[in-house]
C-alpha cells in the first residue's frame, strides 16, 4: 500500500486535492463514484483514503464504502470530508470507524495537517505489526535432535499452503511456536497472526471474541477472525471451544464468511487456520464434546510435536538460547552452562517440556550463585539429593532391596536415563559411561532394554514393560 484514494462525486474537489497532495509528494489516485472507488481497492489497497460521504449517482454512500473498507481492509485510514457536516453524520462516521471528520469547504493547511497524521498512523501500524511478528517468532524453534529434524520437515512443507493443519502434543512442547513458524515461512507472513486460547475464553464470550459484534453505542467492535483476514487464526485448545461455538466456526470454514452478533451484513474473511489440542480428539468425538464434522475440517494435515523428553539432545542448546534471551530482555547475568549442569538438565524429569525448562533458566538466573557457570547443585527437582561431599540419599524401594537387584536396578534406570539423553544413540551413550559398545549391548540386553523408534529418533524402554521404580 503505497498510495492515497481520494473519493469524491466532484471531479473539481477530487483533482484540487490530488494535486495537492501530489505537491507534497504523495501518490494519488481519484474516484468519482463508489463502483470506481471499489475497483481501486480491489486492485491495491490504499495507505489512506480521503472520503466524501454523498456520491451522486453511487450504489453506495460514503458510509457503505466506510463500512466496506473497515470490514476488509481494518488497517487503511478513512478521512470523511462533506459539505453537509453535522455532529450526527460526524459521530456515525467515526462510529463506524473513520480516523477522522473534515467538514467543506475545508482549509488546506487543515487537511494536509490530518492526512499526514493519519499517514504517521498508517505507518506505525505497520511497522508495529511487524515489530510483533519479529518479535513472536524470535525462533525458539531450535535443535538438532532426530525429533526436532523430523518436526522441522513437516513444518517446511506446510509452510507454502493454505492447507488446515493440527498440532498435538503435550502442554509446553512448542505448539503455538510451530504454527508461529509455519505462519512466517509463508505467503501470509506480512498479514496477521491472531491466537485464541480457547481456555482462556469464557464460553458465554467466545461467539462476541470470535466474531465481534455491532451495537448502535460502539459501532462495530471487530472479533479476532476479522482481525485476522488475510492472515492465519490460531485455535490453541481447540478441544475447549464450546460446542456451540464449533458449529458455529465449522460455517465459516465451509463459507468463508460470517455475521457479527447484533449485526446484519455478512463479513467475508481470508484466513488460514491452525489448531491445537493436548487432547484426543477422537475421544472428545466419542464423548460427544467435540464435532466429528470440525475435527475432519481442521485435521488435513496433522503433526504431532514432541515432547522434550523425546528431544533430550536439543536440551543445552534451547538452555543457551534463554540464557541469552533473559540477557538481553530481563538483564539477567550471562552465565554458561557446567558439564555437570548439562548433563543433570538432560536426565530431568520434564512434564512441562519446553516451558518448564525457560522457567527453571530463569529462576535459576534469578536467584543463581553468581556470574560464573551454572552448576548442577543450583538446579531443583532432582531425584536424588546428595548430603554431604560424595554422598546420595536414596528414595523409594531403593533403599529397601538386597545390593544385587538394587544393583541391577540402578544399572537398569541409569541406562535408560542416559540413552534417551543421547536420542538412543549408543555409541554416544557407552563413550559417556565409559563402556565398549559391544559391552554395553550385552548389558542391555540382560537388564531387558530396547530402543525403538519414535517422534523421528529412538528412545530406550524395558522389553517387557516393567514398571520404573523411584530411585
Amino acid at each position: 500500500m503505497s498510495s492515497i484514494l481520494i473519493v469524491d462525486d466532484e471531479r473539481d474537489i477530487r483533482e484540487l486535492i490530488g494535486d495537492i497532495l501530489r505537491d507534497e509528494g504523495f501518490q494519488v489516485r481519484l474516484a468519482g463514484n463508489s463502483d470506481d472507488c471499489m475497483a481501486e481497492i480491489n486492485a491495491e489497497p490504499p495507505s489512506l483514503m480521503i472520503l466524501d460521504i454523498w456520491l451522486k449517482d453511487s450504489r453506495m454512500d460514503g458510509i457503505d464504502i466506510l463500512k466496506t473498507v473497515k470490514r476488509d481492509n481494518p488497517d487503511v485510514p478513512v478521512v470523511i470530508i462533506s459539505g453537509h457536516g453535522n455532529i450526527e453524520i460526524a459521530v456515525a462516521a467515526i462510529k463506524q470507524g473513520a480516523y477522522d471528520f473534515i467538514e467543506k469547504p475545508f482549509n488546506i493547511d487543515q487537511l494536509m495537517v490530518v492526512v499526514a497524521r493519519a499517514m504517521e498512523t498508517s505507518r506505525l501500524r505497520r511497522e508495529n505489526s511487524e515489530l510483533r511478528r519479529r518479535d513472536v517468532t524470535a525462533s525458539e524453534m531450535l535443535g538438532g535432535s532426530p525429533a526436532f529434524k523430523t518436526l522441522k520437515a513437516q513444518l517446511e512443507k506446510v509452510t507454502k499452503s493454505n492447507g488446515r493443519v493440527m498440532l498435538t502434543g503435550p502442554a509446553g512442547s512448542g505448539k503455538e511456536m510451530a504454527a508461529r513458524y509455519i505462519h512466517t515461512n509463508s505467503n501470509r507472513a506480512s498479514a496477521s497472526f491472531i491466537s485464541v486460547s480457547s481456555a482462556a475464553v469464557e464460553p458465554e464470550r467466545m461467539e462476541e471474541v470470535l466474531f465481534g459484534r455491532e451495537t448502535p453505542e460502539r459501532g462495530v467492535e471487530p472479533g479476532m477472525l476479522e482481525q485476522a483476514h488475510g492472515g492465519m487464526i490460531y485455535f490453541d485448545e481447540v478441544a475447549d471451544m464450546p460446542l456451540g461455538t464449533q458449529s458455529k466456526i465449522l460455517r465459516v470454514l465451509v463459507e468463508q464468511q460470517f455475521t457479527r452478533l447484533g449485526g446484519a451484513d455478512k463479513v467475508r474473511v481470508d484466513l488460514r487456520v491452525i489448531s491445537s489440542t493436548t487432547r484426543d480428539l477422537r475421544s472428545e468425538i466419542a464423548a460427544g464434546r467435540f464435532r466429528q464434522e470440525l475435527y475432519d475440517r481442521l485435521n488435513v494435515v496433522p503433526i504431532a510435536v514432541p515432547s522434550l523428553e523425546e528431544r533430550r539432545e536439543d536440551i543445552p542448546e534451547l538452555t543457551r538460547h534463554f540464557i541469552d534471551m533473559f540477557h538481553r530482555t530481563q538483564g539477567l547475568p550471562l552465565r554458561s552452562l557446567s558439564p555437570d549442569a548439562e548433563a543433570m538438565l538432560q536426565t530431568m524429569h520434564w512434564p512441562g517440556n519446553v516451558r518448564q525448562l525457560r522457567n527453571v533458566i530463569e529462576r535459576v538466573l534469578i536467584l543463581g550463585d553468581g556470574p560464573g557457570p551454572i552448576e548442577a547443585r543450583e538446579l531443583p527437582g532432582r531425584d536424588t539429593q546428595s548430603e554431604g561431599e560424595g554422598r546420595l540419599v536414596l528414595g523409594g524401594a531403593l533403599a529397601t532391596l538386597p545390593l544385587r537387584e538394587a544393583r541391577e536396578l540402578f544399572e537398569r534406570e541409569y541406562l535408560l536415563t542416559q540413552i534417551n539423553r543421547f536420542g538412543g544413540n549408543i555409541s554416544r551413550t557407552a563413550s559417556f559411561v565409559g563402556m565398549e559398545r559391544s559391552a554395553l549391548h550385552r548389558k542391555l540386553k540382560s537388564l531387558g532394554v530396547v530402543t525403538t523408534a519414535k517422534a523421528g529418533g529412538r528412545m530406550a524402554r524395558l522389553d517387557d514393560e516393567e514398571e520404573e521404580v523411584d530411585l
